[in-house]
């Protein structure tokens, strides 16, 4: 199927869970971290939760390697714990990790990609799609913002996270992980659930930046 085609299963992902998408786009945090109304202590906790959820999606990457739905998709390209690392030793200093604690929302993110990552491989790629096409797209921005906003060398350590230093053309990765995506071994009824954990997925990051918007919110 063309993954150009209105029916292929990457546009269906994208537009059944467009409404999703959108509203973790707009939530209130997100939208003050992007306009400048937030200190980089804040983008500093957004950066701990972003660890503990790639931490429970890239954890799964050796059991997934093989699995025909999963494995595809588990590209050298794309992993960003190390990057997280560095970003959160630049911004929290070596002792980083010291009573490092998840949002709730946080908590239960990384506990379902985990959960689907040992039970349910389309599950888990659900929760990649969300994640790294998100970073390729919409993370570019934070991490402009970022960069003007507090002062950090452009994609240097800080925003990490954003740079995908392997990838020679992010835009023909994109075309081509949706077409691994429109390739998938799945039935109509697994596709459907697959948008469905897609559509959880951006409702558990939306419910993360609700936590963050309730310890940073802004002075009436």
């Amino acid at each position: 199927m063309d993954a150009s085609s209105p029916t292929s299963f990457s546009q269906l992902i994208r537009t059944a869970s467009q409404e999703q998408h959108t509203q973790a786009q707009n939530a209130t945090f997100m939208s003050d971290m992007l306009g400048g109304r937030l200190g980089v202590d804040a983008y500093a906790r957004y950066t701990e939760q972003l660890w503990f959820v790639y931490r429970a999606l890239e954890g799964a990457g050796a059991k997934l390697a093989d699995d025909p739905v999963a494995g595809p998709f588990l590209r050298p390209e794309l992993p960003r714990v190390e990057a997280l690392e560095r970003d959160l030793a630049h911004l929290r200093g070596p002792d980083w990790r010291t009573d490092l604690e998840p949002l709730p929302a946080t908590a239960a993110y990384a506990g379902r990609i985990a959960e689907c990552a040992r039970d349910w491989p389309g599950g888990y790629v659900a929760h990649h799609y969300t994640r790294y096409l998100g970073d390729l797209a919409g993370g570019q921005i934070i991490r402009g913002t970022a960069e003007k906003t507090w002062g950090f060398e452009r994609k240097g350590d800080g925003v990490r996270f954003y740079v995908f230093t392997d990838m020679a053309n992010p835009a023909a990765f994109k075309r081509e992980y949706r077409e691994l995506l429109d390739a998938l071994p799945l039935d109509d009824l697994e596709k459907k659930r697959v948008v469905d954990e897609c559509k959880r997925a951006y409702a558990m990051n939306t419910a993360v930046f609700q936590g963050l918007g309730a310890e940073f919110p802004l002075s009436a």
